[in-house]
Formats: structure tokens, C-alpha cells, sequence
């Protein structure tokens, strides 16, 4: 998903309007991927090459099953028997790789691996992610504590609202549940800066309440959206 510069603009020009109505400060930040998730691929390999090889095995698995791992004589004497259960085992775990392979390739395909890795690790990730640059741009340190930062974290399908220390000892965190559902219908009908607009304004609403603005009101944040 590609922003143009009119569409980084038509986003400040939100964040800049909202601000006029609260002493808050509101930050956006659009993440292509906040993680490759290749932990999960792999934990879902060994998982499968664990596990489906040993299906083969009450069905009388052995080395002649795959090619060049059977000379197709049949042995009787104990040295041969040897031999055929080393071939036997290495057979297996030829079996293993194919597995470990097929399954890490399938789960690296972008659809597949959302699908394959637990949502409570994919929420834990964006927020982790989302707490990283909430600290990075400063939000934490905006006179009263009242920084907004809305996340959205394109691969992972996920959203975040982090609202500040002075912001959460006063405001529920339920309220910024309008705002997450706008950005993500904005962002499922590629529509992502009406979405943030929306998102923007929604949010503006909540700290206009609690926070109004003072005499001065200074922009403490730099009112934009940041593309990672």
C-alpha cells in the first residue's frame, strides 16, 4: 500500500485540525510488517516433521519405499538386517526433511503464515512494535502526558491505540474502540487515509473532553504520519 505525498498531507492536516480542539497530541504511524514470524514457520516444521512421519510407520515403513534406499533383494542374515535398518533409518529421516522443507515453505507464504500463527503472538508483536515507536517519536514526554499513537500494522491485520500515562488514569481504554474499528474498515477497503481521518477525529472527540485546549496549546509532536 503506497501513500502519495497529498495523502501524507491530507493526514497532517487531520491531526492538525484535531489539535486544535485538545491540549493532546496525536501521532500516526503506518508498519508494512512488524515481524517475519520465521520463529513460527520453523516451530511449525519441526511440529510436522516430528509428528507425520510417524504415520508411516504402523504402516511397515521401510527403505524401499524411496528410491535408491532399497537394493529390491531380500536379506535374511544379521549383517544385512543391519544394514536395512540403517538404511531404513536414514530413509526416515529423509522423510523428516521433506517434511521440515514443505511445511516451512508452505507457512513462509504471507496468507498461510497469519493464518498459522496465533493471534495473541501477532497482537503481542504490533504492540510490542507500537510501544517502540511511541517512545521513539516522543509521545511520552508531551507536558501532561497526553500523547495519542495510532498503529496500524498492515500484514499483521492489527490496529493499536496507546494512549499516555495522563491520558489513561482518566479516559477508559474502551473509548478507543470507534477508532480501531474506522481504521481498520478504511484499511480492509484500501481506503487508508479516510480511514486515519476517521480514526483521527474519533480520537479528538475522546481528548477534547478531558483535555481541552489551553491558552497557548503548543504542537509538542510534529503532526504527520510516519510510513515504516
Amino acid at each position: 500500500m503506497k501513500l502519495t505525498a497529498d495523502d501524507h498531507a491530507r493526514i497532517a492536516r487531520a491531526i492538525a485540525e484535531a489539535e486544535t480542539r485538545t491540549s493532546g497530541e496525536i501521532f500516526c504511524v503506518l508498519a508494512g510488517r512488524v515481524s517475519a514470524y520465521r520463529d513460527i514457520s520453523l516451530g511449525w516444521a519441526a511440529a510436522a516433521a516430528l509428528i507425520l512421519p510417524l504415520s508411516l510407520v504402523p504402516l511397515g515403513f521401510d527403505a524401499t519405499w524411496l528410491p535408491g534406499f532399497g537394493s529390491g533383494w531380500e536379506v535374511a542374515h544379521l549383517a544385512a538386517r543391519e544394514v536395512t535398518v540403517g538404511r531404513t533409518l536414514s530413509a526416515y529421516a529423509m522423510v523428516q526433511a521433506a517434511v521440515f522443507l514443505a511445511v516451512f515453505l508452505l507457512t513462509s507464504i504471507p496468507v498461510v503464515r497469519r493464518l498459522v500463527t496465533p493471534r495473541a503472538i501477532r497482537r503481542a508483536r504490533v504492540r510490542r512494535v507500537a510501544l517502540s515507536q511511541f517512545l521513539a517519536h516522543g509521545l511520552h514526554m508531551t507536558e501532561g502526558r497526553t500523547g495519542v499513537l495510532i498503529f496500524a500494522a498492515l500484514s499483521d491485520h492489527q490496529v493499536e491505540v496507546i494512549a499516555d500515562q495522563g491520558i489513561h488514569a482518566r479516559v477508559d481504554r474502551d473509548v478507543w474502540a470507534g477508532a480501531v474499528e474506522v481504521l481498520v474498515r478504511g484499511l480492509r477497503s484500501d481506503r487508508p487515509v479516510e480511514g486515519f481521518e476517521q480514526a483521527i477525529g474519533l480520537c479528538a472527540q475522546v481528548l477534547a473532553e478531558q483535555f481541552p485546549p489551553g491558552s497557548q496549546n503548543p504542537n509538542q509532536i510534529a503532526d504527520r504520519l510516519v510510513v515504516i
